[in-house]
């Protein structure tokens, strides 16, 4: 008779499924914000100082929210949503100013106009990051995803783990020992 198929494991990390859409996304903008700030500010940064610096910390955002996005510990995860929550800002903010003083911004930034210049991704993006990092510490919380000792911030075993110190303890004797 054959055995019964084990159920899938629960993928145990923000890096996994849709997770890793989001992390090559971000990727992508961690790249191409960095990069073109990197080019404007050494070839025309008097042209528009502002916007250049405003481009420079989008990218710095996008690479923190990638790498932590990417890491997926618990630790990482808390950093992500610090993140996604400036860079919701950010966007929100830039976008606005954007708008409502477009001198300064002779030359578009990544958040100017909410992400205009890239089909309002940047707008969309924190969004959609912030949500999977609900996602995951609602699992987190309620047991439904599993943890690895390596995303376990204490770094001991969990429950029924081996070194559990609620675990029974069990003690082996050699034969024709005394107790």
């Amino acid at each position: 008779m054959s055995e019964p198929a084990a159920p899938s494991p629960q993928p145990s990390s923000t890096r996994t499924g849709p997770g890793r859409l989001l992390v090559a996304v971000y990727a992508l903008f961690a790249l191409s914000a960095s990069a073109r700030a990197g080019v404007q500010i050494a070839t025309k940064f008097s042209h528009a100082p502002v916007a250049y610096v405003l481009s420079a910390f989008a990218g710095v955002v996008y690479i923190i929210a990638t790498v932590t996005l990417a890491n997926g510990s618990r630790t990482a995860r808390r950093i992500a949503v610090v993140s996604c929550s400036v860079e919701l800002a950010g966007v929100l903010a830039v976008g606005t100013w954007s708008i409502a003083d477009p001198a300064t911004f002779p030359d578009a930034t990544v958040w100017s106009g909410y992400g205009s210049g890239y089909g309002f991704v940047p707008l969309v993006l924190p969004v959609f990051g912030l949500l999977w990092l609900w996602r995951w510490s609602r699992r987190s919380r309620t047991g439904k995803a599993a943890v690895t000792p390596a995303e376990d911030e204490s770094g001991g075993p969990g429950p029924g783990q081996p070194g559990d110190p609620s675990a029974p303890v069990v003690t082996y004797r050699e034969q024709g020992s005394t107790p």
